[in-house]
């Protein structure tokens, strides 16, 4: 269990996160939405140790992560960035291999080899394992770097917006792999989304935030409101009910405008 207290982080005058406290529920996907300027990215920085709150305290599993040393850390959350724009001249099995660095320090043993191979049967990369990433689809690309995370082998998966530069099939693609990283290997995944419909249709929790403070957190059902999202959003929002889910109508014509 992630626990989050009182987390407070600013940026000379600008406050980022106002005294954040939330539990991020075990094995699930909970989804961070919110508009930019939220504090959501700043949030998952902190909870991955590559930014310092101000104040507050962050626990795993009931441990202070500022006591939890480097190696053991990076064994149990693994954290995913924008990765859109990182060139490098790997393989794809090249790329994978860089998650089991935590447990082999370089050092590969069939252990690791395993893990590797598990990784990218996972993401069916199975084919294309040793293409030069750069050479790849922008869905197979992004698939390497969480093949990269599966490596790892960590309960935590923290991901930074991963659909961005993604076409709808390849949001769909990763989003289902994503709900298997919970269903299948157990895993706990947070991740930071811009579409409020993909945060609906695929996660388990969501998390409203606006202005660094938390406005709303519960099921898809319990966000999906017009006035939780009006005003999280600053936007005009139209809730319409499709096979038994909400999803968000971005924008309707006033009709009484063209009338």
């Amino acid at each position: 269990m992630i626990e989050i207290k009182k987390v407070h982080k600013k940026y000379g005058d600008l406050v980022v996160l106002d005294d954040v406290n939330l539990t991020i529920k075990d094995h699930a996907v909970t989804a961070l939405i919110g508009p930019n300027g939220a504090g959501k990215s700043t949030l998952l920085g902190i909870l991955s140790k590559l930014i310092t709150s101000d104040s507050g305290e962050v626990f795993l599993d009931g441990e202070n992560i500022s006591k939890i040393k480097p190696n053991v850390f990076a064994k149990a959350i693994a954290i995913l960035k924008q990765t859109n724009q990182i060139q490098v001249n790997l393989t794809v099995r090249e790329l994978v291999t860089f998650g089991r660095w935590p447990h082999s320090k370089g050092n590969l043993t069939k252990e690791d080899d395993a893990k590797i191979d598990e990784a990218i049967a996972f993401l069916r990369l199975k084919e294309v394992e040793h293409k030069n990433i750069n050479h790849l689809s922008g869905g197979q690309k992004q698939r390497a770097y969480i093949a990269m995370i599966v490596a790892q082998d960590t309960k935590y998966v923290l991901l930074d917006e991963p659909l961005n530069n993604l076409d709808m099939r390849y949001s769909v693609d990763m989003m289902l792999i994503l709900q298997d990283l919970v269903k299948k290997l157990g895993k706990t995944v947070m991740i930071v989304l811009h579409d409020i419909n993909f945060a609906a249709t695929f996660s388990d929790h969501i998390i409203a935030m606006k202005d660094g403070k938390i406005i709303k957190e519960g099921t898809p059902d319990e966000i999906m409101d017009k006035g939780i999202l009006d005003y999280v959003f600053d936007h005009e929002f139209c809730i319409a009910g499709v096979n038994g889910k909400k999803y968000c109508i971005y924008y309707q014509e006033n009709l009484e405008e063209n009338t």
